[in-house]
């Protein structure tokens, strides 16, 4: 008589007497990864061990390079912030998370991120130095070469980064020009929506515009500034406004081009 007994029929017997038999039954595969819990996928060699968007979470560890040429992604500009203390990484930099703190054998440093690698995770070359020697590369004789090595990592406040910003006013300086973009996507509470200052200076490498503050009505896309936009000159005063690299592997000074 079993012999004329379709296969599905027993297997469907078979999955009814599971909890009669004491063996769990296997959830499906949508209602087991709806149950399960999600975490940010790590970009490289980022070990996640916690929430991104999560200020103050410990986030893992990453092996880091050195970067010894300033730039930024969404305009923050050079000449008002402390350029030897900047992370290049792989994410896009985000409107709530720009602060990160790195730690490594008993040091840390605290570093903006606001520009995008390629794909590796790149510091200042002088913040780079100190975490693995425990010295500035503009100590005589303290400069290293080296390739990437393992620190902990943490996004934290950004109000914890504030002291990086050189001109004491808290507020992240970006070109009102070529940054507006990230600036307009940031608005409507975050950190950076809440906390940024244009300027008429075209490039994060300052070397045309004028520093002079501009602002942004509500429901703009159009800064307004002392001077039209589109006017450009270079800076009157380029030695107030010099981005300096600090080169690798010597850490001798050499202004951004």
């Amino acid at each position: 008589m079993f012999g004329k007994v379709k296969i599905s029929t027993f297997l469907a017997l078979g999955a009814m007497a599971l909890p009669a038999l004491g063996f769990p039954q296997t959830a499906a595969s949508g209602a087991r990864n709806a149950m399960a819990p999600t975490f940010p996928k790590a970009s490289g060699s980022v070990h996640s061990t916690g929430n991104v968007n999560s200020a103050n979470a410990m986030l893992g560890k990453v092996s880091i390079t050195p970067h010894d040429k300033y730039s930024s992604s969404v305009g923050v500009l050079g000449c008002k912030i402390n350029t030897n203390r900047v992370a290049y990484w792989p994410s896009t930099p985000d409107c709530n998370n720009v602060c990160l703190k790195l730690s490594h054998e008993g040091r840390s440093v605290h570093l903006l991120q606001i520009d995008a690698s390629g794909g590796a995770h790149d510091i200042s070359y002088d913040a780079w130095n100190y975490l693995k020697t425990g010295h500035s590369v503009k100590e005589p004789g303290q400069a290293v070469a080296g390739g990437g090595f393992d620190v902990d990592f943490e996004y934290v406040s950004a109000n914890e980064c504030k002291s990086l910003i050189t001109d004491g006013s808290g507020k992240l300086p970006i070109a009102a020009a070529n940054g507006l973009n990230w600036v307009t996507s940031c608005l409507g509470g975050s950190w950076v929506g809440n906390n940024y200052q244009l300027y008429k200076i075209q490039d994060p490498i300052c070397h045309y515009g004028y520093d002079e503050k501009c602002s942004l009505a509500s429901g703009s896309s159009s800064p307004t500034c002392p001077h039209q936009l589109g006017a450009n000159p270079k800076l009157d005063n380029p030695s107030d406004h010099k981005v300096v690299n600090l080169l690798y592997p010597t850490g001798q000074e050499g202004v951004a081009p």
